[in-house]
């Protein structure tokens, strides 16, 4: 293992989180009622943090001639420690902003040593949360010392600017930190496209363009825009207001799903809104090289991705089974007349939303078995390899079907050589090994969570467990049951906490590129 290169891409990943941070303090400093000192003691900490570390790292690196090509050893080491620093800082502000207690509580005498302890903890939970999509939020009465008895609303009554670093923290996680270090990091040193294969979501990568730099740029381009007009459409044509319109935009493109109080998009009631999420939140779950063909005028070629067909054959299958279930069941809600619509909008809604950003525009924990079973399944398909959206992805689940379609026909016909064919193209027996890897590894780590959550949490449901285990390692943040769209994760143990930051973490790359560093190859040797 090379530590310079790993250095050199962990410091350039520290430091490109100062910037966002000073864009928060700004904006804490100029349009909050405590201003300039509340800025000061909650942003400064973590932005000094950030630059010192990172400058330190990228400076040791440069003195030790790190400008080697990147191998994928170092590429899936940088990505997956890379995450660790990252959420440390980005936990800093909550903990110490008065999001959850912290030291400032302390010395007022309002916390004692140990519930700062845990305030540390809830700020991490939800800085992990943020930074890999997940959405799972610990903001509640238990937690949080700004909710008393007094407030309603537990997410809308903490400071604005820390409600905004949460949802830059989702847009930020969303595109992948790393994959925006890429426009820096592919004219610093070679290897730009290991660690792209180990950031991105899906079993390959292909460029674009001309250099992984321009498809760095493209990607990013395309998740600006989108982002930028869907604020714009949300004002303007949903009624939102602008910082709730600029929240919900960041979390909607990285398919995060962290909102800006306590009833979500259900607090709207408004159809145009969730009419414009839909939509977006669809967009996130595709593959963000099909929107760059579409952008470029091949939307015939988007449009034969068989990935594509696939996902919208399933989201729309779904759609039709838990809305007719909802209307049947009578759970929908809404007049005689109306039920239908309702129940037409809930579970298109659920269905696209469960796979992207978790925005829940109704309880569907109190939904009918048979719907919340449908969207358990969405949950473990997931969305595109190639989107922000989470879950196993639906190119993973279409190969292991044709693999498991081959091995009858094997059995039929032993002599007949039958190739996994997928977009026309056949696939290679190593990758398709790979996505068998990848999917392996996940069913025995949702085993061995759900073993663990059982036993430390036992009052939990079966549901409970089996629904918080797949969303961690989905990263889609509402589960079932007690942590449905109404509740908070503030319930769970410490220890239970702990496992749930990993399975985010896990789930967020993917298993494999956190498993590699588990080999003791990854660390010997320096060639």
């Amino acid at each position: 293992m090379r530590w310079d290169v790993v250095g050199l891409v962990l410091g350039w990943t520290i430091r490109l989180i100062a910037l966002p941070l000073l864009v928060v303090a700004i904006y804490s400093s100029y349009l909050e009622a405590e201003g300039v000192e509340y800025a000061a003691k909650t942003y400064l900490p973590s932005f000094a943090l950030a630059l010192i570390i990172g400058q330190s790292l990228v400076s040791l690196a440069r003195n030790r001639d790190a400008a080697n090509r990147v191998r994928d050893r170092e590429a899936f080491a940088s990505v997956a420690l890379g995450w660790i620093p990252v959420v440390a800082v980005g936990a800093l502000p909550y903990w110490l902003g008065g999001m959850f207690y912290g030291p400032l509580e302390l010395m007022a005498g309002e916390a004692t040593f140990l519930e700062i302890l845990r305030g540390l903890l809830h700020s991490w939970f939800e800085s992990m949360s943020g930074f890999t999509t997940t959405g799972a939020s610990v903001i509640d009465p238990l937690t949080s010392p700004v909710c008393t008895e007094l407030v309603d609303d537990c997410i809308g009554s903490q400071n604005r600017s820390l409600i905004l670093w949460r949802s830059m923290t989702q847009w930020l996680g969303g595109m992948g930190v790393i994959m925006l270090g890429l426009l820096i990091l592919s004219r610093v040193l070679g290897g730009g496209m290991s660690l792209a294969r180990a950031e991105l979501t899906g079993p390959s990568l292909s460029r674009l363009g001309p250099t992984l730099q321009w498809t760095a740029r493209r990607l990013w381009m395309i998740y600006v825009v989108l982002t930028v007009l869907e604020m714009g459409l949300l004002h303007f044509l949903g009624g939102m207001g602008v910082f709730d319109a600029v929240n919900y935009s960041l979390t909607t493109m990285p398919s995060g799903g962290f909102g800006t109080s306590d009833g979500g998009i259900m607090g709207f009631e408004s159809a145009r809104i969730e009419v414009i999420l839909m939509v977006f939140m669809l967009l996130t779950c595709i593959n963000f090289s099909l929107l760059h063909l579409v952008l470029a005028g091949r939307s015939k070629d988007a449009l034969k991705d068989e990935e594509l067909r696939t996902y919208l054959l399933i989201l729309f299958v779904a759609w039709l089974a838990m809305a007719f279930n909802l209307y049947r069941e009578g759970t929908s809600g809404g007049t005689e007349e109306m039920a239908p619509l309702v129940a037409i909008r809930q579970a298109l809604f659920q269905a696209i939303s469960i796979s992207s950003t978790g925005y829940s525009s109704a309880d569907f924990a109190t939904w009918p078995v048979f719907s919340q079973f449908v969207l358990l399944l969405l949950m473990v398909i997931g969305a595109s390899a190639g989107s922000t959206g989470g879950g196993l992805k639906v190119l993973r689940i279409r190969i292991a079907f044709e693999l498991a379609k081959r091995e009858v026909l094997k059995i039929i016909q032993p002599r007949q050589v039958i190739a996994i064919r997928f977009n026309q193209q056949v696939i290679e027996e190593r990758k398709i090994w790979i996505v068998l890897g990848m999917l392996s590894s996940w069913m025995v780590l949702v085993m061995a969570s759900m073993l663990a959550i059982s036993f430390l949490e036992p009052s939990l449901e079966m549901t409970d467990v089996l629904s918080v285990s797949i969303s961690l390692l989905g990263n889609t943040g509402p589960a079932l049951g007690a942590f449905g769209p109404t509740g908070t994760w503030a319930t769970l143990s410490e220890p239970s906490m702990i496992i749930a930051t990993m399975l985010m973490w896990l789930g967020r790359l993917e298993l494999l590129t956190v498993l590699v560093l588990l080999h003791p190859r990854t660390w010997s040797g320096s060639k």
